[in-house]
């Protein structure tokens, strides 16, 4: 599980440059049963002011601020 394999499937700047992943779409699609990492990772990058986290449906959120 990498920091880039997340950012990049929450966005494709040519397709989606502001597209909102909930936090059960990227567990699903990185595919890891080990979510304390996942949400270590989450937390570093919205620290960097890579990700913003938002609300979607309800729903915990991220968006990419910056690649």
């Amino acid at each position: 599980m990498k920091k880039i394999d997340i950012l990049n499937f929450i966005t494709d700047f040519r397709k989606a440059p502001n597209d909102i992943k909930t936090l059960a779409e990227i567990r699903a699609h990185i595919g890891t049963s080990d979510e304390a990492a996942l949400l270590q990772l989450l937390e570093e990058m919205k620290q960097l002011r890579t990700l913003r986290e938002v609300e979607k449906n309800g729903e915990k959120g991220f968006q990419v601020r910056a690649k």
